[in-house]
């Protein structure tokens, strides 16, 4: 199937159920859009369930679609670490010993790590082999993937959703593991924003000034070896991008398609947002924003997809950590949606909206 196929697949919130969702909001013993985010988020929640008896939804049953995968790039020293740490933190998730597992147990979640392009495949039961291609390419001498390995990687994020879609789950949580994964995050960021790549490029995990300029140097360079098209999300993808933000990229279309929410973690997971966001508009709608990572295009990201951030909590972990917190702001906004007495019910006078 074409990605174009799947994209017409996608559908606008449903705008009486926005509606309604709002009108409760208003009938709740409380000042009126007093509780901000949350009030938006249930709202949000009602246009994609296409209903506003939100307390009919028993069980959103969340879960973390975490995408690793490894980046040829690491040879030109980018990052602290060597490749070979990304199967090591993938199996950790399968023992469910990583961060993210740790706080995803804390609210009932799990997490499914897909190895979508690893240089080795993942050993332990728990990890899904969904392999596009062992590892990209070093996008500092050619591209770090074709374009149809691209299409295939997104393809393969949609088929993810699907199968937890299949197995029950309505919420969807981002997330991502990959030794050097800032590097071509930051090389699409310079790209589709159209900025200097000393402005969107960070520290990632823990390199020193010295590491930090050889890190700008090395994507200036594949930039200028690769010259992406910024109009052309798949071909900025595939010269200077990476299998687990086109993963991501498939979440979020899957998301959509299925008419389930998807949480936008860090700075990364928003890179794979805004390229979903560009190649089907509609499926912006579904995505949630959740916090905004203390990396330098971390707020520059969410500010391209028009969103704001609840949270800012200067994380940039990765692994769905930021998403998963922001996750409790769900429990808070149900309990109250579902929970507060009306006007009536509560002996206050009824609020009304002033011009």
């Amino acid at each position: 199937m074409e990605l174009d196929q799947y994209t017409q697949q996608i559908r606008p919130l449903n705008e009486d159920a926005v509606t309604a969702a709002w009108t409760h909001w208003d009938s709740l013993c409380k000042p009126l859009r007093g509780m901000g985010r949350l009030e938006e988020m249930a709202v949000q929640l009602a246009g994609i369930y296409g209903t506003a008896k939100l307390g009919e939804i028993a069980d959103l049953k969340p879960v973390v679609a975490i995408m690793g995968a490894d980046n040829g790039v690491v040879e030109e020293g980018v990052s602290q670490t060597g490749s070979e740490v990304t199967a090591q933190v993938l199996e950790n998730m399968g023992d469910r010993k990583s961060s993210v597992c740790i706080m995803s147990k804390q609210m009932g979640i799990e997490v499914i790590p897909v190895n979508i392009g690893m240089f080795v495949d993942g050993k332990h039961p728990r990890i899904w082999n969904r392999v596009v291609r062992y590892g990209t390419a070093n996008m500092a001498k050619e591209p770090a993937m074709t374009r149809e390995e691209a299409v295939k990687a997104i393809e393969t994020g949609i088929q993810v959703v699907k199968d937890l879609y299949e197995a029950g789950c309505r919420m969807i949580i981002t997330g991502e593991m990959g030794i050097g994964n800032t590097t071509p995050s930051s090389a699409m960021a310079a790209v589709l924003l159209d900025k200097d790549v000393a402005e969107v490029t960070g520290r990632g995990a823990g390199l020193s000034s010295a590491g930090l300029e050889h890190k700008i140097e090395v994507i200036r360079r594949a930039i200028e070896v690769n010259q992406p098209d910024k109009n052309d999300i798949l071909d900025v993808l595939s010269k200077v991008g990476s299998l687990d933000i086109a993963g991501m990229i498939g979440c979020y279309l899957g998301g959509a398609m299925l008419r389930v929410p998807v949480l936008i973690d860090g700075f990364i997971s928003s890179v794979s947002a805004y390229c979903a966001a560009q190649l089907a508009p509609e499926s912006k709608a579904y995505m949630v924003p959740t916090h905004c990572s203390a990396e330098p295009a971390g707020r520059m990201m969410l500010d391209a997809l028009g969103m704001t951030a609840p949270i800012q909590a200067g994380m940039h972990l990765g692994e769905g950590t930021g998403a998963v917190t922001a996750y409790s702001l769900y429990q808070y906004a149900l309990a109250l949606y579902n929970g507060l007495p009306s006007f009536a019910e509560g002996n206050v006078e009824e609020y009304t909206h002033q011009k």
